[in-house]
């Protein structure tokens, strides 16, 4: 696809230089717009042109670089840790029985590591229909360039037509290095996935331009669709109860995978709670006036056993660091208390927040977009109303 501008019909008003996100238009030598190299194909310019000079010109459709109707099945990888599922698994398990729903394509879990028969029957006592298995201690471990290997050869022999992993460090780390060598297309955090019911095409969902716009995006050529959702962005599937299925295991000794780093030995640490983890969040913005505020947040956070998050205005003015800022360029989050202080609520915001079980906004501005999606809204200055409730919770323990 081309976007071209016709010089004829051009008046160089200069809309489309001033709606256009990447700075990709600007005026010739004669007063006419002209689109550069920076240009997205985002087609803002073509729908807000008043004199309709800026046209789209399709390309000729390419051809599929392989027969993709051979392709089957929607694949998700479920990732462990200690021999026990993570929860990440459990909602990329979710989002593919509802992309099962219009595609009436089976749901397979891809497992690596050493507990593997138990871990697939907790896939299939939540609807999983078969589960690929690769079985060995030395697996209980992320060791990227093996995990590689293996997903890689799996997809090879079995074919999937969809291949979806969890934006996490693992999923991050190794998913994209499999779609290069698949020669596959890749779209990494996504905050939602959907069929197109007359195409169906996996549409992959995700923020652009700072969470300005949201992006649907196809993979129409190649195979398999691949995509990373970001955690605590869709559903759980829901434990149904005892179920069967079929596991398939494949030996790990035959992939010959090898890998470059060595593990020695490892350490625990310390850390603190988990954003997307944590079942109560306390969260402060711009409201907050000064860094130094943050202080009153982390203290009501450490009393009802919270975790500190952020907006992104907080995180933008560096009162906070970025691990804690919630939205659509920070971290989803589905705690089952959210409190915003000073939060106005920005929809980049909500998006990243507004599936919380249960949200608590306290603002002094009564029309904050905050409490239309709060259970409770407390209209007031957070200045008094934090410290008081501090105080009260300190006089309770």
């Amino acid at each position: 696809m081309e976007i071209r501008v016709n010089k004829e019909k051009c008046t160089g008003c200069k809309i489309c230089i001033e709606v256009c996100p990447s700075g990709a238009i600007e005026l010739d030598k004669n007063g006419r717009a002209q689109i550069n190299e920076k240009c997205t194909l985002c087609r803002l310019c073509v729908k807000e042109c008043p004199e309709n000079a800026i046209e789209i010109f399709e390309e000729k459709k390419k051809t599929p670089s392989a027969d993709i109707s051979q392709y089957k099945g929607i694949w998700f990888f479920a990732e462990q840790k200690n021999g026990k599922l993570s929860h990440v698994s459990y909602e990329l398990l979710g989002i593919s029985l509802k992309l099962a729903e219009t595609l009436k394509e089976e749901v397979c879990g891809v497992i690596f590591g050493s507990n593997c028969t138990e871990m697939a029957q907790e896939l299939f006592n939540r609807a999983a229909e078969k589960v690929y298995v690769v079985e060995d201690e030395s697996l209980d471990e992320f060791r990227q360039d093996i995990y590689v290997c293996l997903m890689t050869e799996l997809i090879k022999k079995y074919r999937p037509n969809i291949v979806l992993a969890s934006a996490t460090m693992i999923g991050r780390s190794f998913i994209p290095q499999v779609a290069a060598r698949i020669k596959t297309g890749l779209t990494a955090d996504c905050t939602d996935l959907a069929i197109d019911p007359e195409t169906k095409l996996l549409q992959q969902i995700r923020p652009t331009y700072g969470g300005n716009l949201m992006a649907k995006i196809i993979c129409e050529n190649h195979r398999p669709q691949m995509a990373t959702i970001r955690p605590k962005a869709v559903e759980e599937a829901k434990l149904i109860g005892n179920r069967t299925g079929l596991i398939i295991k494949e030996d790990f000794t035959s992939f010959n995978a090898t890998c470059r780093v060595d593990l020695i030995s490892k350490q625990q640490v310390e850390q603190t709670i988990d954003l997307q983890e944590a079942e109560i969040i306390v969260s402060g913005g711009r409201g907050l006036a000064d860094p130094k505020n943050f202080d009153m947040i982390r203290k009501l956070a450490q009393l009802i056993g919270g975790a500190v998050g952020a907006s992104r205005a907080a995180v933008d003015s560096g009162w906070i660091q970025y691990p804690h800022q919630v939205g659509q360029t920070g971290k989803t989050v589905k705690p089952k208390i959210y409190i915003a202080c000073g939060i106005s609520g920005a929809i980049q915001h909500l998006a990243g927040m507004s599936t919380s079980d249960y949200i608590i906004a306290i603002n002094k501005d009564p029309d904050a977009p905050i409490f239309k999606v709060a259970n409770l809204g407390i209209i007031g200055d957070i200045f008094e109303v934090i410290p008081k409730l501090i105080q009260k919770l300190e006089s309770k323990k």
